[in-house]
């Protein structure tokens, strides 16, 4: 008994000892108490905010908002370019653009980068418009003139006359990450500036939206509420950094619905530089035909990483070439920068500068080679271009443009802008026809068009298309 009785009053002591501790984290305090003689006791306080380190947006609001501004833009006839950035998931048939007796009115937002006036905003929000105003948010409002619009990149600098404005400073959009907190702010309805909060979803977007031929689409993926009268308006870091413009949103009603998508700050700084110094882009380019790396094409070349970016070809003359890049090399990094897909391709490329030094990786063979390249300008680019195209059995071939192929809805192909006599033109093929694939095999690239059109015997059969969609098929011995 007298040992049953023990166990029992140390189980009584033990409890007491737990529900005393438990009292003691329940008040989110500890309090040291054994110690040496003459050391005080430390007593440390919880702090459960503290302990998630959860950001303060209230310092990045307070520079950002009154850096935004409201833009009001009236056109002769409703912009079709301007609902695309907002319905883009709407898939229907496209309603002609229609003149009105009185202007068409849209609104969106800019972003103040001098304290001079300079305002950066999107292509869409001004494009063709006949009058742009824009109001602060201390609500002042000036008339504003359009120095520079670039489609290509959905970007646009416009002016107003007024000296001493609050304005932003740019970030660096290549070190934003993932998950990372941030704000949208814009000022869509002429009140003053609204702030929503977010995290990154994603980065090196292509929602394939712009449609022009050398389009940069790379965007920054959030999840910060943006709507239509957003468009233009800032995306910020949590330091009060510029990181983006706000450009469009994923719906399908025109209103926020989850995602929406910004032009990353690198290329705003790039665009709006040479709109300021030379009035227009100076684009570089690189001199390639590549293709991204999926996983059914990576099992065909039998490459076992799916990094990078394919090189089908290279523009003789062209940077790359002049640097050592051949047919076959897979580009892998441009200025320590990873690469995975067009997307970030474009990205860094539409940063450079003609005339700027890049550091390439390239794997060959299963070996890594670095390579030094400068940039050649665009006008370089269209001379290189025109004198390498591909000329088979007298027909003159050039790849599809990013717009062509949204136009037609294809992924690949190779239009016929020539033809002299040869067995194309014997065979009824007539200039404009788009070549798909040879003997039901995909032409998608240009190694596999020269090897399905030359150094072979037989017949084979042709399928394409012509620009006004009808499908058409040429049997053809070589």
């Amino acid at each position: 008994m007298k040992r049953i009785a023990g166990i029992f009053v140390i189980a009584l002591l033990g409890g007491a000892v737990s529900l005393g501790l438990y009292k003691a984290f329940e008040k989110k305090q500890y309090i040291f108490n054994s110690r040496p003689e003459g050391i005080p006791i430390r007593q440390v306080s919880y702090n459960p905010s503290a302990a998630f380190n959860q950001p303060d947006f209230e310092a990045a609001a307070a520079i950002s908002v009154h850096a935004v501004v409201h833009i009001k833009s009236e056109f002769q006839k409703k912009s079709l370019v301007y609902d695309d950035f907002f319905e883009f998931f709407n898939f229907g048939g496209r309603p002609q653009p229609r003149e009105y007796s009185t202007p068409y009115t849209a609104m969106g937002s800019g972003v103040i980068v001098s304290e001079d006036g300079n305002i950066v905003t999107n292509n869409h929000v001004v494009q063709e418009a006949t009058e742009v105003t824009v109001t602060l948010n201390d609500k002042r409002e000036y008339k504003a003139r359009i120095i520079a619009t670039d489609p290509s990149t959905d970007l646009a600098l416009i002016k107003i006359d007024e000296q001493g404005l609050p304005f932003m400073t740019y970030g660096n959009s290549d070190e934003v990450k993932i998950g990372e907190w941030v704000l949208a702010v814009g000022n869509p309805f002429n009140l003053t500036s609204t702030v929503t909060a977010g995290i990154v979803s994603a980065k090196a977007r292509n929602i394939n939206i712009l449609g022009s031929q050398g389009a940069i689409e790379s965007f920054i993926q959030t999840d910060a509420a943006v709507n239509p009268g957003n468009s233009g308006g800032a995306l910020v870091n949590t330091r009060g950094e510029l990181i983006g413009i706000n450009a469009a949103i994923a719906s399908g009603t025109g209103y926020y619905t989850g995602y929406s998508f910004a032009i990353p700050v690198n290329i705003v700084k790039k665009v709006v530089g040479d709109f300021m110094k030379f009035g227009k882009i100076q684009r570089a380019y690189l001199g390639v035909y590549y293709r991204e790396i999926d996983d059914q094409f990576a099992k065909e070349k039998g490459f076992t990483d799916l990094r990078g970016i394919y090189i089908d070809d290279v523009v003789e003359g062209g940077p790359a070439a002049l640097a050592g890049m051949k047919s076959g090399d897979v580009l892998i990094r441009i200025d320590n920068n990873p690469l995975n897909g067009k997307a970030e391709l474009m990205e860094l490329i539409g940063q450079k500068n003609p005339g700027d030094k890049v550091n390439v990786i390239v794997n060959r063979g299963g070996k890594e080679y670095e390579l030094a390249l400068t940039m050649q300008s665009e006008e370089a680019k269209l001379t290189a271009e025109k004198e390498s195209k591909i000329i088979i059995q007298g027909a003159t071939f050039e790849p599809l443009t990013e717009n062509e192929k949204s136009r037609l809805n294809v992924d690949y192909g190779f239009k016929i802008t020539s033809l002299t006599t040869g067995k194309l033109k014997n065979a009824g093929i007539t200039a404009g026809f788009i070549l798909l694939s040879v003997d039901r095999n995909p032409v998608q690239t240009i190694q596999e068009l020269k090897q399905s059109l030359t150094n072979r015997q037989g017949g084979v059969l042709i399928e394409g298309l012509y620009p006004n969609g009808l499908r058409a098929y040429y049997g053809i011995g070589l």
